[in-house]
């Protein structure tokens, strides 16, 4: 059992998603919402870099079959210290779809900490998964 296994899955890897968090508020305080996705994605990249994070863009994650068979891979849209799995989205609403795809991405990736982040509104939405 690795150490971050006993940490509370609320808590887990709290001090990058603060960071996250907060870096996601400044971007869409200045951009505001009407860019695409990949203006959010780079202004994130850019700004979580400067903080000191490593950060990996449209990050290939491979999935395996229970037999360990590669059945696929999943494009993460950002990956912050290898541990916190971001999904950014810029449209008017958040549909349960959204959600689905970054559980499904924690899931098949074994990554345990994922965020989807929207910027498509008046206000950013932000809302932090554990699996």
């Amino acid at each position: 059992m690795e150490p971050t296994d006993k940490i509370l899955p609320a808590l887990r890897h709290e001090e990058i998603t603060a960071s996250i968090r907060q870096t996601a508020f400044e971007v869409h305080r200045y951009f505001g919402n009407g860019f695409l996705e990949k203006i959010y994605e780079g202004a994130l990249e850019n700004r979580l870099r400067k903080l000191g994070h490593e950060v990996g863009r449209q990050v290939p994650l491979e999935v395996a079959d229970e037999d360990g068979t590669l059945v696929g891979h999943y494009n993460v849209d950002l990956l912050v210290d290898g541990k916190v799995l971001l999904e950014i989205k810029a449209v008017r609403q958040l549909i349960p779809e959204h959600q689905a795809q970054i559980l499904n991405y924690l899931k098949a990736t074994g990554i345990r900490v994922g965020m989807l982040i929207n910027f498509g509104t008046e206000k950013v939405q932000i809302k932090r998964f554990t699996v």
